[in-house]
């Protein structure tokens, strides 16, 4: 959106919520000068918004009384996108809570009833495990997974793996997370009889069958804190154990929970405390800069492997720094 076009919505916003306004009042609030308000009024008149001019010592411009706007056309997907940035900036420490509760409040107010009744349901479903901006896919299937989470529908997905290979699912869906940027349906796999995690973005599509299902079991944890749990213990090629003379935040910073489990060795409420690091990745190949990047005295446990590339980078890293 250009400038010039956000101000002309700020000028009809200011219209709309209070009576008259000066022509120094709205080239002040817009940081334009007055000729440039004048332009503004005139393309909002081109838009058959009907704009009165009040004369005399207090007069300005004001909306016509009576003026009803119509609903915002948005899409779904526009509409998604514009809450799910809203959700987003309302985690940041410098927004206003309140401020984006409000618009927030008016953007589902504008849209058409369906639209809104969607979005609630959406909000009222998912759950948020950390306050990354997440990407937004495709807008029916995020709102046709959110309603079937809601309702305990079963759900026809046509998947791609993390390796390309299609596949059509028939799952029973209990949680949709925001997480790290993504977003995740963790459901039953009726064909496979276990949960699994998908990834919305590797959905092709998705679609309501007939009947209902049963919701699980209470658990213990969130759905959010098991999904980044269920991440860092996911059985990969690689199970590696760390010692790390560090404080647990210092750790975490380098290391987040999706990745690896802490233990507390001997926590004496120091930052050079010394803790279990257990990871299990698919590659060691990401390792040794992290490690490097701890800065603090690691004990490599296990594998051998990971002993062994370490040893490898460091050659090389020498090598490089001794080069003329």
């Amino acid at each position: 959106m250009s400038t010039s076009t956000s101000r002309v919505l700020q000028l009809l916003e200011l219209l709309q919520t209070a009576g008259t306004r000066s022509v120094g009042e709205l080239a002040e609030r817009l940081d334009v000068d007055e000729r440039t308000v004048r332009r503004y009024v005139g393309h909002l008149r081109e838009l058959e918004i009907p704009v009165e001019t009040v004369r005399g010592r207090y007069g300005g411009y004001r909306i016509a009384a009576g003026l009803r706007m119509p609903p915002l056309m948005l899409s779904d997907d526009e509409a998604l996108a514009v809450v799910l940035g809203l959700l987003h900036a309302q985690s940041s420490p410098a927004a206003s809570t309140t401020a984006m509760q409000t618009a927030m409040s008016k953007v589902r107010r504008s849209l058409p009833a369906e639209s809104a009744r969607k979005l609630g349901v959406l909000l009222s479903t998912a759950a948020f495990a950390d306050d990354r901006d997440v990407f937004v896919p495709d807008a029916g299937i995020l709102l046709t997974a959110a309603e079937a989470v809601r309702r305990r529908q079963p759900i026809e997905l046509r998947y791609r793996s993390r390796d390309g290979e299609p596949s059509k699912r028939t799952v029973h869906p209990y949680d949709l997370i925001a997480f790290s940027g993504r977003w995740y349906l963790v459901a039953f796999d009726v064909g496979r009889g276990a949960e699994r995690r998908f990834r919305l973005d590797r959905i092709a599509t998705a679609r309501t069958v007939s009947g209902t299902f049963a919701p699980p079991k209470p658990r213990d944890q969130a759905a959010a804190t098991r999904l980044v749990d269920d991440f860092a213990g996911a059985d990969y090629a690689w199970h590696v154990k760390l010692r790390v003379n560090a404080g647990r935040e210092h750790i975490r910073a380098h290391l987040p929970a999706s990745v690896a489990r802490l233990e507390p060795l001997l926590d004496d409420g120091s930052e050079g405390a010394w803790h279990r690091v257990e990871i299990n990745a698919a590659s060691l190949e990401w390792l040794p800069p992290v490690i490097i990047a701890l800065g603090c005295p690691v004990i490599v446990d296990q594998p051998a492997e990971l002993r062994t590339l370490i040893a490898d980078v460091a050659s090389r890293l020498r090598d490089i720094a001794a080069s003329p």
